[in-house]
């Protein structure tokens, strides 16, 4: 054990602030990788009459998805002595795509992107990795949360600065450059995450070892909260889909909203998102009863997406302004998004004892939810090509507060049902253990 494991271990704060850090620095950096290329607009580049930008978006998404689903099997099934590896390995994949989207002329890079995204889905069940199974795991969490919720729309604005102080760089290269600039700072966040230590005994104690799983262990899970976690993945596949269109496309909407934006807008609105969420979510730690947890997280999701419904309904009334819509569009979504990624399976796994690891569960979730941003931006490029931006985002926030507070009554439901069932198999065992 090196010297720092050796304070974090006896600093129960700096543990905290430590792995707090790591996390956010790690994902933050990552997102450098993935999303400074939809700043760019690619004006005058088409494929098949489609819009180029839309183009490079599907093809990204769709190699984001797919790794998703390799996911499921790859980080539900990593063992701690390949987690640095796997990530470095990602990342320098992922930058070699960016550097051939630059070397090859549109529209015949925009299958760089898809190799782009290929690698960067397992990136998020790898950080979490580090993070799960501990007594203050939504505390941790937090600063991948943050980094999520923010990271996009400062890379956005670093972009914006870096492509005015040297605008001979083509649209097509600033991903390449961008990478390039934060490989250093991706591979010392790395650094610290790998020193952190494993959980401990109390850590266990609460909220269950985190294993590796087998097959047979999914067959279980499935089997057991089959019916739950599918109407779940339903609600999760539309907040993927909100939060996708939202930050794939918001150049295109502030532009319908104010044509006077201030470019500076995305780190000012995701900022604010981010505070407020980190202070709602990281409270969630101080409640240590498992059931109680659950419950209150599944209430919180329920409240987001309605908040997602109302702020949107307050903008077409003009009773708020397009910065405030996005700001309270966003603080739903996250209420809605976050939880479900970092504290909802924490809890899960916790509450019902199962042999299982959050990746497994967020990766069926994210596998669907990405399928369904696929689908979302085929729906606008052939379906509703002349509707603008802005009309889809209302709309569609419209349909997602509606049907996702009914489906999360139907999988609380779901989920009460199993807990009551397990409830009544102990209550049965505990009167026979007793005569023995």
């Amino acid at each position: 054990m090196n010297k720092v494991q050796q304070v974090l271990l006896r600093s129960k704060s700096i543990f905290i602030v430590w792995s707090m850090i790591a996390a956010f620095g790690t994902y933050f950096c990552m997102y450098a990788f993935r999303k400074p290329f939809n700043a760019g607009t690619y004006p005058g580049h088409e494929l098949g009459h489609i819009d180029y930008k839309a183009v490079l978006i599907v093809a990204q998404v769709i190699g984001y998805m797919l790794s998703k689903f390799i996911g499921i099997k790859v980080i539900s099934e990593l063992k701690p002595s390949r987690r640095k590896s796997l990530i470095i390995g990602l990342i320098l994949f992922a930058e070699i795509a960016l550097l051939l989207f630059g070397l090859i002329p549109p529209p015949y890079n925009f299958i760089c992107l898809f190799l782009n995204g290929l690698p960067l889905g397992m990136v998020w069940g790898v950080v979490f990795s580090y993070l799960e199974g501990r007594r203050f795991t939504e505390v941790l969490g937090m600063g991948l949360s943050i980094s999520l919720i923010i990271s996009s729309g400062f890379l956005k604005t670093i972009y914006f600065y870096i492509h005015a102080l040297v605008p001979s760089i083509s649209e097509f290269w600033m991903p390449f450059v961008m990478g390039l600039l934060f490989l250093p700072l991706f591979l010392f966040f790395v650094w610290m995450l790998s020193v952190i230590p494993a959980p401990n005994q109390e850590d266990i104690g609460l909220r269950k070892e985190r294993l590796p799983m087998t097959s047979q262990d999914k067959g279980k899970v499935i089997s057991q909260f089959g019916s739950a976690l599918f109407v779940l993945i339903i609600v999760y596949t539309f907040l993927t889909m909100l939060r996708d269109f939202r930050d794939n496309f918001s150049v295109e909407i502030w532009n319908e909203m104010d044509p006077a934006w201030n470019k500076d807008v995305f780190a000012q609105t995701e900022t604010m998102v981010g505070l407020i969420v980190l202070i709602v979510i990281a409270c969630l730690s101080a409640i240590k009863s498992k059931a109680v947890g659950f419950w209150f997280t599944m209430l919180l999701i329920f409240i987001g997406v309605a908040l997602s419904g109302v702020s949107t309904l307050c903008f077409q009334l003009h009773w708020i302004t397009p910065f405030y819509w996005m700001l309270l569009l966003g603080v739903g979504l996250f209420f809605a998004y976050i939880p479900i990624q970092i504290v909802l399976f924490e809890r899960m796994i916790a509450l019902f004892s199962i042999k299982a690891n959050a990746g497994f569960f967020v990766y069926m979730c994210d596998s669907i939810g990405y399928l369904g941003s696929v689908g979302l931006l085929f729906y606008k490029e052939f379906f509703v090509k002349s509707m603008k931006w802005t009309k889809v985002l209302m709309q569609f926030s419209y349909l997602l507060s509606v049907v996702s507070m009914i489906l999360l009554i139907l999988s609380a439901f779901l989920f009460y049902k199993q807990y009551y069932l397990i409830a009544q198999n102990a209550s049965k065992i505990k009167p026979a253990v007793q005569v023995v």
